[in-house]
């Protein structure tokens, strides 16, 4: 990281869903901020900025992360992941499948952190139970759906990735 003297913003270079990114931040600014408003990439979301709801979470070097509660200088040199690095075009993923087809999202400001949490979840646990998926999502919050769909949706996900 290189420190710009003249209005101390600093010099990163982070890797973002597979793109090499180099650009001058103030320190104070979050990752969440830069992932959206410096590179324009705006499927992660702005919730409660104290990191308890789970609506900024990215995937930080294979683990999910709050990004409003990381500041992106201390992602200099690191990779991040966004939802939409999930699909491919026009196909869905298939945890994206699973949680459309079960009504697992409604206003959808939370579906990306629930999102790439699963994915995570289904990357260590291929197949788990009701109460391993409600310990993982519990860090996620939804005020829509209730949870009961977004566990449906997380078990027909788990089903699409056995069978992939």
């Amino acid at each position: 990281m290189v420190q710009d003297t003249t209005n101390n913003s600093r010099l990163i270079k982070l890797t973002v869903n597979g793109v090499l990114y180099e650009r001058k931040v103030e320190p104070r600014v979050t990752l969440v901020d830069f992932i959206r408003g410096e590179l324009g990439i705006t499927g992660t979301h702005v919730g409660c900025e104290h990191g308890v709801c789970g609506a900024c979470t990215v995937i930080f070097d294979g683990q999910p992360i709050r990004s409003c509660i990381m500041l992106a200088v201390q992602a200099d040199s690191h990779s991040v992941q966004t939802v939409e690095s999930m699909s491919s075009g026009e196909q869905l993923h298939p945890i994206q499948q699973a949680f459309w087809e079960n009504f697992g999202l409604q206003c959808g400001f939370c579906t990306p952190g629930f999102l790439l949490t699963v994915q995570d979840l289904l990357s260590r646990n291929p197949d788990p139970t009701d109460t391993e998926i409600r310990e993982e999502l519990s860090g996620n919050i939804c005020r829509c759906t209730g949870y009961q769909s977004i566990i449906a949706a997380v078990k027909q996900a788990a089903i699409y990735m056995r069978q992939e």
